[in-house]
């Protein structure tokens, strides 16, 4: 095994986004310098980071040039060109490895990974071309969700599909790219698994989260999860398989759905920090982003214990902003809310900008104190 990348050391960031904002506020707390690469001018991880450089992914000349300057690299997102991440790691270690990331960019290809590792899916059909639609239209069960392969998240990419005669158009619609077509599953709820595994093979895994969307975006998340112990039970079981089996470093969360029955299916992957782990930071001893630094650097990995009985996340969007500066002392006025905001400076519809997050003796008690403190930053706006 590689030695341990020490605190001095410099850690590399491909993506300027809240995600690598707080990977590198953990890590400059625990002494590491952190250089963010991404083409935006400006962006949260630049407020925060010892060095950025701007380019474009596809600028492989000044990839290479910015990994000669790091000591390991990892990413705030997956989205990052092959290529990029391939010359990269001609000068430095990327973790985790550009191959997880070529699984996880394409829908199909994470679940034709996972179905081979006996992780059960949700029912899918590859359509490639529209020579694929008549067959997969007497083949399949609707309602379904037509979804682009690559380039998808918080529901960009997608349409429902109602009957076979909706598909065609419904795949004109996404650009007759390659898609999935994933049969409805009539689920409880949604869950999520963080965890991190370290170069030595070690696994850390944080307690399910159970998650709450709307319109497609994540709303809320509340930990522990309230369901029965054998469901909890087998997502980790479930969860440490995965990121076994890939040989995962780094941070990897797996999302669920919890079908009637209690039985589970993988929906998909994200291989860094989520936005379900957001309360990790102020609920447990170790949050995802600290666990991120430990894995990529080869350190042992932090506990995953939790700090207080639950906790509460609620997503703030940019349509909390429409007609003036949400009212953060009226949020405030609960001694027991912690207000996490991104530094971005243009608010849009949709756009996470923050997130709040509330500590209590129950999950109950922690979802009405962090809805409620949302609610009252609409109340009354507040002045710039």
């Amino acid at each position: 095994m590689s030695a341990p990348i020490l605190p001095g050391a410099t850690l590399g960031m491909f993506g300027g986004g809240q995600l690598g904002r707080m990977f590198a506020l953990a890590a400059l707390r625990m002494g590491y310098r952190v250089s963010v690469f991404a083409p935006e001018e400006s962006h949260p991880c630049g407020e925060v980071a010892s060095r950025v450089h701007r380019a474009d992914y596809d600028d492989l000349d000044a990839v290479r040039a910015f990994a000669q300057t790091c000591d390991v690299l990892t990413i705030e997102f997956e989205n990052i060109p092959s290529a990029t991440l391939e010359a990269a790691a001609e000068w430095a270690p990327v973790r985790p490895a550009g191959a997880l990331l070529h699984t996880t960019q394409n829908r199909a290809r994470e679940k034709q990974t996972l179905r081979s590792l006996g992780i059960p899916v949700a029912p899918f059909h590859l359509v490639e071309s529209a020579e694929d639609l008549g067959a997969i239209a007497q083949e399949a069960r609707f309602p379904g969700v037509l979804k682009s392969c690559a380039w998808g998240y918080d529901g960009k990419g997608q349409r429902r599909v109602e009957s076979a005669a909706d598909l065609e158009a419904a795949f004109s619609e996404l650009g007759q790219r390659p898609t999935v077509l994933e049969e409805f599953i009539d689920f409880q709820c949604e869950i999520s698994v963080v965890g991190a595994r370290g170069l030595d093979g070690q696994v850390a895994l944080f307690e399910p989260s159970l998650n709450h969307h709307r319109h497609h975006i994540l709303d809320v998340s509340l930990s522990p999860a309230p369901l029965p112990e054998a469901v909890l039970s087998d997502a980790c079981n479930m969860a440490r398989q995965i990121l076994t089996q890939l040989e995962v470093v780094g941070v990897l969360c797996i999302e669920f759905f919890v079908q009637r029955d209690g039985s589970l299916l993988v929906n998909e992957l994200a291989p860094r920090p989520h936005n379900s782990g957001h309360l990790t930071i102020d609920a447990h001893a170790c949050c995802q982003f600290e666990q991120q630094v430990r894995a990529i650097c080869g350190l042992p990995l932090g506990s995953t214990e939790r700090k207080v009985p639950a906790a509460a996340m609620a997503n703030l969007l940019g349509d909390l902003w429409q007609g003036g500066e949400p009212n953060w002392a009226a949020a405030l006025q609960d001694p027991g809310v912690h207000l996490h905001l991104y530094g971005k400076g243009q608010a849009r519809a949709g756009r996470k900008m923050g997130h709040l997050v509330v500590t209590d003796s129950s999950v109950q008690g922690a979802e009405r104190r962090v809805l409620a403190a949302r609610d009252s930053l609409a109340a009354a706006k507040g002045v710039r």
